[in-house]
């Protein structure tokens, strides 16, 4: 038997239970011709006693080195007194060792946890397996796994079915992204890992199936930053005959049981602390609406900054300190305006809607603006968290706005893809939720 307890559950055992612990060595300290060891496994820390009784005992506990995995096997002993809680890594419960096993032995390490606030940051990340083993990263591992059964248990209470869609695909789409590439042996051809999961979803709401979901590893050839990386984890939800607007009741109620549920703020509250910016940002208050054209004209402080010339905007944009590449759309110039400096600032909940059509061709156009689509995207903690859409269902229009974007490396026409809304798939709204951005912002994680 490899052990009878974990460190965490000593705490309760009977004084004299003989017990059996393995583990990492965490620290060895000789004071009296006794050796104290602490024992950590990933439930808690053990204080293990080697007495002057059993030499050979001893001296092999003295040759241990930091973060070794041994085996002790030992007998209980309750110190009520003798010495306070913070002492003791189990509290007033120290196991007294019989029987000592090395499982595996760890020569030099460029850091433990004993020096690991010395570490650089650049050190941590080369040996992330060690870094992996402060309790900090071991609680947002568990958050980030507890978060991701949580949107399970939802959606699947929400009648939503969970499905896995191709990661490689013989045509990127469903983003605007640039993907990584492969070649298929037995096929001898190219093919694309995935950039969304956006247009597979889509074709199992042709095929009837009205409440689909995925999580799933995407992929993009782009470039990286705290907020990106080249490989995330990504929840896309579908609903057949709901909207964008229905989208912000389900990713309102997805947030608000993470944070209830999961995160489990102290007092109750649905709020947690902005590690960035130091604010309370609160789950469970109003959740502010605004449209993309209204913020730019604030931003700009130009009320017919959309009826302005490419040049006009240009320099509007470097008047706000902003590098512009004139090979830039209209449209891009704008973004990044919204990107650098109005997206950072919004840290309450907030869905920013009605973007420019140009951002994705595969939303619904406004009904009174043709200019913009009906979306969302929902910006906490100064990053997008969750953009959602009504979806284009007109194969007509669909194809209208794939030509726009036609001869471009990010966005090709997904033929396939509009024979099947040619098939009728049932209006709805979709939604994509960056799970690494979630677990960043509800953690407080670098």
């Amino acid at each position: 038997m490899m052990r009878s307890h974990t460190c965490g559950e000593l705490r309760g055992s009977d004084d004299g239970a003989r017990v059996l612990l393995a583990g990492w060595v965490n620290r060895v300290r000789n004071m009296g011709g006794f050796c104290f060891l602490d024992l950590r496994d990933r439930h808690g820390m053990t204080q293990v006693v080697f007495e002057p009784e059993n030499a050979e005992l001893l001296e092999a506990a003295g040759r241990l080195h930091m973060e070794s995995v041994i085996r002790i096997q030992g007998v209980v002993r309750r110190r009520p007194g003798a010495m306070t809680n913070a002492e003791l890594p189990t509290g007033e419960v120290e196991v007294v060792a019989t029987e000592l096993e090395l499982l595996s032995r760890a020569e030099v390490l460029p850091f433990t946890l004993e020096v690991e606030d010395t570490a650089s940051e650049d050190l941590r990340l080369k040996y992330r397996y060690l870094d992996l083993r402060r309790p900090v990263k071991a609680r947002y591992l568990h958050l980030r796994h507890r978060m991701a059964q949580a949107v399970r248990r939802t959606l699947d209470n929400l009648g939503f079915l969970e499905v896995e869609t191709p990661v490689l695909q013989q045509m990127a789409g469903g983003a605007r992204a640039r993907p990584f590439t492969t070649h298929h042996q037995a096929l001898d051809e190219d093919f694309y890992l995935r950039i969304a999961t956006e247009l597979r979803l889509k074709r199992m709401l042709v095929g009837g199936f009205d409440r689909v979901f995925e999580i799933g590893r995407i992929f993009r050839n782009e470039g990286v930053s705290r907020k990106h990386n080249p490989e995330f984890t990504m929840l896309e939800v579908y609903e057949a005959y709901s909207d964008y607007r229905g989208m912000m009741t389900l990713i309102r109620d997805l947030l608000t049981s993470l944070v209830r549920d999961v995160i489990r703020p102290a007092d109750g509250a649905l709020k947690i602390k902005h590690a960035a910016s130091g604010q309370e940002i609160d789950f469970g208050g109003e959740w502010r609406e605004a449209r993309y054209k209204d913020l730019i004209r604030q931003a700009t402080g130009d009320a017919e900054w959309f009826n302005r010339s490419k040049a006009e905007k240009i320099a509007g944009a470097e008047k706000l300190g902003l590098g512009v590449n004139p090979a830039w759309e209209e449209f891009e110039i704008t973004n990044e305006i919204f990107s650098k400096k109005i997206e950072p600032t919004l840290i309450q909940p907030t869905f920013v809607t009605h973007l420019p059509k140009e951002l994705c061709p595969l939303a619904k156009i406004t009904a009174d603006d043709p200019t913009t689509i009906d979306v969302f995207e929902l910006i906490i903690g100064g990053m997008e968290v969750a953009p959602a859409y009504s979806e284009q269902n007109d194969p007509d229009v669909q194809r209208q706005m794939f030509e726009a974007q036609a001869g471009e490396e990010k966005q090709n026409i997904d033929h396939d893809f509009l024979l099947a809304l040619e098939h009728g798939m049932p209006p709805a709204g979709g939604m994509g939720v960056g799970i690494d951005r979630l677990c960043i912002l509800l953690t407080g994680a670098e």
